[in-house]
């Protein structure tokens, strides 16, 4: 993508040919949390392969579909999979979508993830409400010539996720009696799970939990202006004097027996913007 207005045009114009609305509400859904699209009213979905420079979703439980509808009663946009840079791809890559959801309208991005709990209070299908971040993934999605159009060359970070929607998210989970915790996640590159050591030293630095994407598009979406809320769910216990083999089917497992209080959560937040 050598320009990417006018990359992020030749998307539009395909997008166009299957919906003519505007979307301010924008989702992403991570491992395992796919099935979120079952409660959207789907006016259209686009194949990624069909969508000009966008890449391709390569793990398991990414489906790899744009997906357009109602949910909660607004118009919402949904990545149903997303992408990853231990897929090979570059930051630019992975955080494209979210540049053309702003084309689109979107100025509230909700964000969902599978991570690995290292606070010692955090359980196996527990919810943690993104307040802050670190990104240890080695690459930043703004490095490089600065897209004007889009945002600031050095774009303020100091409220990452919206302090206004972590709130309204504390409060439909207790309405609702669901588990939630507040905390910071931590992004590494992966593909590979962390050693004990490597768990150690990232709780020590003030992560509850750790995973492998979400901090590049949200970075993104802070340059560009929009409101985030970020959702981990805890698909692993990484403790480190209890550590033990992962099964990623289990991650997946856990996930998706989780994924209906997120779903809740986000279906009322969506309600009350």
């Amino acid at each position: 993508m050598t320009n990417l207005s006018s990359s992020i045009s030749q998307t539009l114009e395909v997008i166009r040919k299957k919906t003519d609305k505007n979307y301010s509400i924008g989702i992403i859904l991570g491992t395992g949390l796919g099935g979120l699209v079952n409660d959207i009213e789907v006016e259209a979905e686009i194949d990624y392969r069909d969508l000009p420079h966008f890449a391709l979703s390569t793990v398991e439980s990414h489906s790899g579909k744009l997906i357009f509808g109602r949910l909660g009663g607004r118009d919402v946009v949904a990545m149903q999979g997303r992408f990853h840079y231990y897929e090979g791809y570059s930051m630019k890559q992975i955080t494209y979508p979210i540049r053309v959801m702003k084309k689109l309208g979107v100025n509230t991005l909700l964000i969902s993830n599978a991570c690995g709990g290292m606070n010692p209070v955090y359980s196996n299908g527990d919810i943690m409400i993104m307040t802050d971040h670190i990104n240890l993934l080695g690459d930043n999605p703004l490095i490089g010539k600065n897209e004007d159009e889009f945002g600031p060359r050095f774009p303020d970070m100091s409220e990452p996720y919206c302090k206004e929607l972590i709130k309204m998210a504390e409060e439909i989970a207790l309405q609702n009696n669901i588990k939630v915790h507040r905390g910071v996640y931590v992004a590494v590159a992966g593909p590979n799970l962390e050693t004990r050591a490597e768990y150690i030293f990232l709780r020590s630095i003030g992560a509850d939990v750790v995973g492998m994407s979400t901090v590049p598009e949200n970075i993104v979406a802070n340059h560009m202006g929009m409101k985030v809320l970020g959702l981990s769910i805890v698909t692993d216990e990484c403790f480190p004097d209890s550590l033990k083999p992962v099964d990623v089917a289990e991650i997946i497992n856990t996930a998706m027996k989780a994924e209906p209080k997120m779903t809740l959560i986000m279906r009322e937040v969506i309600k009350r913007l």
